[in-house]
């Protein structure tokens, strides 16, 4: 058996064993600590939000959010459909509807147009949506200049779900930054701003799977100092400020332990490297299968920067002789390297089946065709060769 390829896994760089081991020496194992203290300073410092909360997951975070805008039974919230379900599973936790909105071409992100009819028919139906859930696929960053004109047009806020793009920034002047030329461009870096710090809160994800890990947590973000007071508050099961165990109202066990906040310091040092080595990934394959008419990449539009945290292509098997993403996948698979569908639309879920959506077939599409490629940063360029060579060998082998 050939050695595995995993699709995304966990890339340690020795800072972290460091930090471990200097929480234990020092006796901080319990859930709070001084290394989670300084993560939380260190997320808002990289991302240019103005405050964190380390928590025990993105799902904790988004849940929090949620709870914090006072997301209640019977309310509405919009959600990207074509996302994980961590997306929109903790609206249904508060008791409220999501309902999906489906991607746009350029970014495979919440398709503005479709999100600005899908407010107007809500309105028009007693039902004004009380948030928006716009996620930054694959780390590609949705359109934030339309989304946000159209969040303060409306006066919807935007949970900016940011699980995957730790990394990845986005310029809030796209239009003007374009036609600047490079000088001018680089005297105006300081308008490129970290996917993390557009929404009213944002959520980060450190599971597994994601760019830099702490084995499992997430953060919510902010610059409202309030809501984190509120998020921390919250997530140490809302014990009122008395010498004996009082509540008043629901908490949650939902902060992040001060060894996970050790590992995550560490990850955080080389988060910039992380994301140069997935783009050289993203690179090596774009590159390798240049000549093949019939395999696609998820586009990056002008002023936007994507960490690449996974390569997501499609298939197109009328002009590959009948290949399809899945034929790829299970070649892939027989050489024990582990690729992934694209996710399956909300909308397509049977959990969501009676949600209201609006869709225009986008995601749909993607999710028939597209594959996510192999793309953890310890790839070797041995590996991608030979992930490279079984696609290049299963697409000739039908001519």
């Amino acid at each position: 058996m050939n050695k595995k390829i995993w699709l995304s896994s966990p890339h340690m760089s020795g800072n972290e064993f460091l930090n471990v081991k200097e929480a234990f020496e020092t006796n901080w194992i319990a859930p709070l600590g001084p290394h989670v203290n300084n993560f939380e300073l260190e997320l808002a410092d990289y991302t240019g939000a103005k405050y964190a909360a380390a928590l025990s997951s993105g799902t904790a975070a988004l849940h929090l959010a949620l709870i914090i805008l006072g997301i209640k039974r019977g309310d509405e919230v919009i959600c990207q459909s074509f996302t994980f379900s961590a997306s929109a599973n903790p609206i249904v936790y508060q008791g409220a509807t999501p309902v999906f909105v489906d991607s746009e071409k350029d970014t495979w992100n919440i398709c503005p147009i479709l999100l600005e009819e899908a407010i107007k028919d809500r309105i028009k139906k007693g039902k004004k949506p009380k948030a928006i859930i716009a996620v930054h696929l694959y780390g590609m960053p949705a359109k934030l200049n339309d989304l946000l004109t159209i969040s303060d047009k409306y006066s919807i806020p935007i949970i900016e779900d940011a699980a995957e793009a730790l990394g990845s920034k986005y310029s809030i002047q796209n239009s003007e930054f374009r036609r600047q030329n490079e000088a001018e461009k680089r005297r105006n870096e300081e308008e490129w701003k970290m996917c993390g710090s557009f929404g009213l809160m944002s959520i980060l994800s450190f599971n597994g799977n994601k760019i830099i890990t702490t084995s499992g947590g997430g953060a919510l973000l902010s610059d409202n100092e309030e809501f984190i007071n509120e998020t921390r508050f919250l997530a140490t099961q809302a014990r009122d400020n008395a010498p004996h165990y009082q509540h008043s109202q629901i908490g949650y066990n939902y902060r992040l332990s001060n060894v996970c906040a050790a590992i995550g310091r560490g990850q955080l040092k080389v988060l910039d490297e992380r994301v140069a080595q997935r783009r050289f990934n993203f690179e090596y394959y774009r590159n390798a299968f240049r000549e093949i008419e019939g395999i696609e990449f998820q586009p990056e539009m002008e002023g936007s920067f994507s960490n690449r945290w996974l390569t997501a292509v499609t298939i197109n098997p009328k002009l590959i002789n009948g290949i399809t993403r899945e034929d790829i996948r299970l070649e892939l698979e027989k050489d024990n390297i582990e690729s992934r569908p694209l996710w399956k639309p909300m909308h397509l879920q049977p959990v969501f089946e009676k949600a209201p959506k609006y869709v225009n077939g986008t995601s749909e599409k993607l999710f028939e065709d597209g594959l996510c490629l192999p793309s953890g940063s310890n790839l070797t360029e041995e590996d991608l060769e030979r992930i490279v060579e079984i696609v290049k060998k299963k697409v000739k082998s039908k001519w």
